[in-house]
């Protein structure tokens, strides 16, 4: 073939490699731009400390009901979850055997008091005879001692029938003071022994306790905050709020009024509890509630919202931006909450740019478009 002849035969083979490299140039795709966040700058300030914790209402007083007498209950007038008052009836027992009792304790006595009006006479008698001598002195001191000896008898009598009176009031249960009855444990019918037996309960629900425990950490950082220990301490200004299960909240402040000063080994921590007034019985004795403590503040406090703090593999963590717009991942550790924001107690230093919109989008070494958060929504409050 001649060289005339391939060039039709070159010129098609070129117009071949120009389009093939045509469609590779089309094919690839730009890069995709970097992902836009929003960041806060890390700024410490003096923020309102609003902790939260677990707490258990108690009972203001309990009191065990018991049978101090033996025998068969005859009546429970009483209607299980009301209120009684001091000295309302709750229970009688059988009290024929202690009824025989008092009354035979009765009449020794009166038989120790016939005894002793008979020694006293007898005396009377004989002391004018001695001074005429018309009488030995050993009869007058005969008659002196079996006064004294009656007299002895009498007060014998006397508190056996006190006892015996008592031990037949004993069959008559009453309530010792004002309150919520509980649950009868034993009903009419039943035979009671004494003290081991249990009947009821009473609870004074108006005021209530409610007790909860910080953790050892927290504890330790209030030891170690003056202001936080005056205010938490008894009689202190902290206000104790409490969350219903609603999410509402109680509509009473609680003050803190008692503070264990001992450990409880078995938790290492100590029992904190706050008094609150109950007349609407919304607080139940075993009820759990959220407790947040209010009035405590924190200076030089780094704060972020809580949307820019994550939970990985049970972990709290940020994402923070360096001078070259990458991303990194800090581990922090949040210990309270101020309004809608996390106070960051370790992990975060001041002036670090952290993310707070777009973490969904980002991981740790993407490089992103970061953009001040600049809606009042976004930034600290």
């Amino acid at each position: 073939m001649t060289a005339f002849a391939l060039r039709p035969l070159r010129r098609a083979a070129g117009l071949s490699v120009v389009f093939v490299l045509g469609c590779d140039d089309k094919a690839a795709p730009p890069p995709p731009p970097a992902p836009e966040v929003t960041y806060i700058v890390a700024q410490p300030a003096t923020v309102e400390e609003h902790l939260q914790f677990v707490g258990q209402v108690e009972a203001f007083r309990e009191v065990q009901v018991r049978a101090q007498a033996s025998g068969i209950i005859l009546e429970r007038p009483f209607t299980e979850g009301a209120q009684v008052k001091a000295g309302d009836v709750l229970y009688r027992i059988d009290a024929v055997t202690a009824d025989a009792d008092a009354r035979a304790a009765r009449g020794r006595m009166s038989e120790a008091q016939a005894r002793l009006a008979n020694a006293e006479l007898m005396a009377g008698r004989l002391r004018p005879l001695l001074v005429g001598n018309a009488i030995a002195k050993q009869d007058v001191d005969n008659a002196e001692s079996q006064l004294l000896q009656a007299k002895a008898a009498v007060e014998q009598a006397r508190g056996a029938v006190d006892a015996a009176e008592k031990r037949l009031s004993e069959t008559v249960v009453r309530a010792e003071i004002g309150g919520r009855i509980g649950r009868t444990n034993l009903e009419v019918g039943a035979r009671v022994s004494g003290m081991s037996d249990l009947l009821t309960t009473i609870d004074v629900v108006d005021p209530v306790y409610v007790s909860f425990r910080p953790s050892a950490a927290q504890q330790y950082r209030w030891s170690r905050d003056a202001m936080a220990r005056r205010e938490l301490a008894v009689g202190g200004k902290a206000r104790v709020v409490l969350q219903m299960p609603d999410s509402s909240e109680h509509p009473t402040l609680g003050r803190i009024d008692f503070v264990d000063p001992v450990v409880d080994p078995r938790t290492g921590t100590q029992q904190y509890r706050a008094k609150f007034e109950n007349a609407d019985r919304l607080l139940v004795p075993g009820q759990f509630v959220q407790v947040r403590i209010r009035g405590l503040s924190r200076d030089s406090a780094i704060v972020v919202p809580q949307r820019a703090v994550l939970q990985q593999m049970g972990k709290e963590v940020v994402y923070v931006i360096n001078d070259s717009n990458k991303v990194s991942v800090r581990t922090v550790k949040a210990t309270g909450w101020s309004g809608s924001n996390w106070l960051i107690e370790t992990g975060l230093t001041q002036g670090e740019r952290v993310v707070v919109d777009g973490v969904q989008k980002i991981g740790a070494g993407a490089t992103v478009r970061a953009k001040a958060v600049s809606d009042s929504s976004g930034a600290p409050k």
